[in-house]
């Protein structure tokens, strides 16, 4: 296993990131700072493709666009530097923010909300979906702190994070009506643990969770055991995801700021990769007002 370090750009939260499969290129954000990143891993090009007002993630548009959730609860859409609006403003989440989404298989997608304070429960912390037609649905609000998010193989499952709880819940999912049931608990973390936060699920069915103050990402069988550990040397890993020509690279965001105060570390805040020889799945693209 060789551990590299991709890019520092000493992000305060580097968060989301994302294989675009139609450029093969990652992106990735750093939420208080207002960037988004991007990287070649064939020409090793890098750069900040966007800055402005904080974005909380992104999906891939069904057309390559990428659609950014705002912190101020606004959703756009971008290509080549250009920013369009296609909601101004959700109330629920203006005061609060977006943090991790996840497209469908229909072009749909879940996002989950944050409170005001990190770790207060708040009234709009909570998983929504926003349907193609631009149409928002509470899907449910009894979450600590939300975060990540994953499909099991054959979509008939989602993984669902809730980090205040240290708990991955797996609900039943209905692609045809978007609909989640039957909320049982997959993962609960210890307290010495570190909080589960970003998250990904392979090709054979395996759950990749970053640890936030832990230093690791940890695979989970689909039973729920822990099958393998990975140290690295940043303290607040925030989300995992898989890309590369063979979607076979680990990518690995990393964070300053944030709960469980800063971390001081050389390596805070950088995107690493690691190739175990395992594959992933490319994510659902978005469909969101095309």
């Amino acid at each position: 296993m060789k551990l590299e370090i991709i890019t520092d750009y000493r992000c305060q939260i580097g968060e989301g990131p994302l294989w675009h499969p139609l450029e093969k290129r990652l992106y990735w954000v750093d939420i208080p700072q207002g960037r988004v990143f991007r990287f070649d891993p064939v020409t090793k090009e890098q750069e900040i493709c966007y800055q402005g007002e904080p974005v909380s993630g992104i999906t891939v548009q069904e057309d390559g666009s990428l659609l950014l959730f705002m912190q101020r609860g606004a959703i756009a859409n971008w290509r080549n530097g250009n920013l369009k609006f296609i909601i101004n403003q959700i109330s629920d989440v203006h005061a609060y923010g977006f943090n991790d989404m996840i497209a469908d298989p229909m072009g749909r997608v879940f996002w989950g909300s944050l409170p005001a304070n990190e770790y207060v429960k708040a009234r709009y912390c909570g998983l929504y979906r926003i349907d193609t037609d631009g149409s928002i649905t509470l899907v449910t609000e009894d979450i600590g702190l939300s975060n990540g998010l994953g499909f099991a193989p054959g979509c008939k499952q989602i993984y669902y994070t809730d980090t205040i709880l240290r708990r991955i819940y797996l609900y039943d999912y209905d692609k045809e009506t978007g609909s989640l049931t039957n909320r049982r608990v997959f993962v609960e973390t210890g307290a010495d643990d570190g909080d589960p936060d970003g998250m990904t699920v392979d090709a054979e069915g395996y759950v990749w969770t970053a640890l936030w103050g832990s230093h690791a990402v940890v695979r989970y069988t689909p039973q729920g055991v822990e099958e393998r550990r990975i140290h690295f040397p940043a303290k607040k890993i925030s989300s995992v995801c898989f890309g590369g020509e063979d979607f076979k690279d680990l990518y690995v965001t990393s964070a300053i700021a944030g709960p469980k105060g800063v971390d001081e570390s050389d390596t805070a805040g950088a995107l690493f990769r690691v190739n175990l020889g395992i594959r992933g799945v490319p994510e659902f693209f978005s469909r969101i007002g095309l």
